[in-house]
């Protein structure tokens, strides 16, 4: 998680205010409000996960990108994440997921994916290259693997792409996910 995270903080600090009206790779949305989807659902989700807790009603609707210092303000986030999560307790919960109970190690791995997924989105939309490693990629390709299927029918993956079968972990992940790694 704190590699993902890392690659991911650093993407979004490369991210300039002239590219905020930008289009992404994720749907109908501007690099604003992929912005605004990472840093809820990665940072402060993230860490209100970690505890069992759901993110702040207050927060659902705020545009981080808008603050000044925004990219500062998620990497710190992102350290209390990191720090919630790295208290073995995390890990010994049930956390409720879309109206299931599903173990925090789901819920983490559920998280790795949110966080490479969105930043490569990121990075593709902001001109910048986005780098895995193995480690990451790896576990990423497994929750994509055993997550697909709901995330497309709740459409949050598009249609696979398909690429060679011999392909590295990470670029076989983004083309199970509906992302073209080409």
């Amino acid at each position: 998680m704190a590699a993902a995270a890392a690659e991911t903080v650093r993407v979004v600090r490369g991210v300039r205010d002239d590219q905020l009206k930008d289009p992404s790779p994720c749907h109908d949305w501007d690099v604003r409000t992929l912005l605004n989807h990472i840093i809820l659902w990665t940072a402060y989700s993230a860490e209100q996960r970690a505890y069992g807790k759901s993110v702040a009603e207050e927060l659902m609707n705020k545009d981080f990108a808008a603050e000044p210092g925004f990219a500062d303000d998620y990497a710190a986030q992102v350290d209390k994440a990191l720090t919630a999560w790295s208290d073995p307790k995390a890990w010994e919960r049930e956390l409720g997921v879309m109206g299931n109970a599903m173990p925090a190690a789901d819920v983490a791995a559920m998280l790795i994916m949110e966080i490479v997924l969105h930043g490569w989105d990121l990075a593709q939309a902001t001109g910048q290259e986005y780098h895995c490693p193995g480690n990451v990629a790896a576990v990423l390709l497994t929750t994509v693997q055993q997550q697909a299927g709901m995330f497309r029918q709740y459409q949050g993956f598009a249609d696979e792409v398909k690429i060679s079968a011999d392909a590295p972990a990470f670029d076989r992940a983004l083309a199970l996910s509906g992302r073209d790694p080409r």
